[in-house]
C-alpha cells in the first residue's frame, strides 16, 4: 500500500475515533428524548438516501482501492482514490437533475515494464442523470441521462487519450430498510488521439443494501464492465458495510469493502482488493 492509501487510511481512521453519537442533540432533559428521536429519524432517512444514487442530496464520497497484480504484471500495486461529488439541481417542482463525477488520481508501482509506473491524474467521468422528485406509484425511483468521458489523464499510462459519450440510467426501489437497484452506462468514444484504442465499454452496476436502525448500512454490488473492442469482462464482486457518524456539524459514512475478482484482463488484479470510503454528506 503506497502513499495515498496510507493517507487515506490515517484521516479515516482518526475521524472514526473522534467521532461523538449521531443522534445526540443539544436541549434540556425535559425534551432530550424528543430530540433524539428526531435526530435518529432524521440519521436513518440520510442513511437510505446514501443508497440512492439520485438521491436529492449533496455527498462527496472520496474512495480508496488498493490492487495487487498478476501474471505478466506480477509485483504490480495500483493505488486509486477516487473523488466523487453528486450535487443535485432542481429543475422545477417535479424533476431534478443530479450531476456525478468520478475524478481518479493513481499511483501506479512495482509494475515489471516501467513505463506503467506513473502517479497522477487519471481519465474524469462524468454522468448526469434527469429524475423525477417523487417516486413512480409502484416505488420506483429512476433517472436517465448522458455520460461522458473526459482526457484527463496526465500520463499516457493513466488514461485513455480519448473523449467519449454514451447513455447512463439508474432504477431502484426502496422498501423499509431495504434497497434494490441497477446503474448501466455505456461509453464510446468519439475522438481523442488517433493512435489509441477505441473506447467501447458498457459498465453494469447491480446493487442491493440495508440499513439497520443505528445507520450502518450493509450491501452487495458489482461493477461489472465488458471492453468491446478487446472483448474483456471485469466483474468485482464488493460486500461493503458503513457507519454513519459524526464530528460537530459534518455528517459522513465510513465504509469499508472487500474486492472479489471473478473476471478480469489478462495479467490483471489478483483475486482480492480492499475499497475504504468516505463520504461527507451536506443535507439541504
Amino acid at each position: 500500500m503506497t502513499r495515498y492509501g496510507w493517507m487515506f487510511l490515517l484521516v479515516t481512521t482518526t475521524l472514526a475515533g473522534a467521532m461523538p453519537a449521531l443522534a445526540q442533540d443539544d436541549g434540556s432533559a425535559a425534551n432530550q428524548a424528543a430530540a433524539d428521536q428526531s435526530a435518529a429519524d432524521r440519521a436513518a432517512e440520510l442513511a437510505k438516501k446514501l443508497s440512492n444514487p439520485v438521491a436529492n442530496l449533496i455527498s462527496v464520497p472520496i474512495q480508496y482501492n488498493y490492487d495487487e497484480y498478476d501474471g505478466a504484471n506480477d509485483g504490480g500495486t495500483v493505488d486509486r482514490l477516487l473523488l466523487q461529488p453528486v450535487v443535485p439541481i432542481s429543475l422545477g417542482k417535479d424533476w431534478n437533475l443530479i450531476t456525478r463525477t468520478i475524478v481518479p488520481i493513481l499511483d501506479q508501482s512495482g509494475f515489471p515494464l516501467e513505463a506503467i509506473n506513473k502517479s497522477g491524474l487519471g481519465d474524469t467521468v462524468a454522468s448526469q442523470y434527469f429524475s423525477p422528485k417523487s417516486a413512480t406509484a409502484g416505488g420506483l425511483i429512476w433517472g436517465v441521462g448522458p455520460a461522458e468521458l473526459l482526457p484527463t489523464a496526465t500520463d499516457d499510462a493513466l488514461g485513455s487519450g480519448k473523449w467519449g459519450l454514451g447513455p447512463t440510467a439508474v432504477v431502484l426501489t426502496q422498501r423499509g430498510p431495504w434497497t434494490f437497484g441497477y446503474l448501466g452506462s455505456h461509453i464510446w468514444s468519439v475522438g481523442g488521439d488517433d493512435t489509441r484504442d477505441p473506447v467501447n465499454l458498457t459498465s453494469m452496476q447491480p446493487f442491493f443494501s440495508y440499513t439497520t436502525k443505528t445507520h450502518t448500512t450493509v450491501g452487495a454490488y458489482t461493477e461489472t464492465t465488458y471492453d468491446w473492442h478487446n472483448e474483456q469482462w471485469s466483474v468485482p464482486l464488493i460486500v461493503q458495510a458503513g457507519q454513519m457518524l459524526k464530528i460537530g456539524p459534518q455528517i459522513f459514512q465510513l465504509a469499508v469493502a472487500g474486492k472479489y475478482w471473478a473476471s478480469a484482463p489478462d495479467d490483471g488484479p489478483k483475486p482480492w482488493g480492499l475499497r475504504v470510503q468516505l463520504t461527507l454528506l451536506f443535507p439541504r
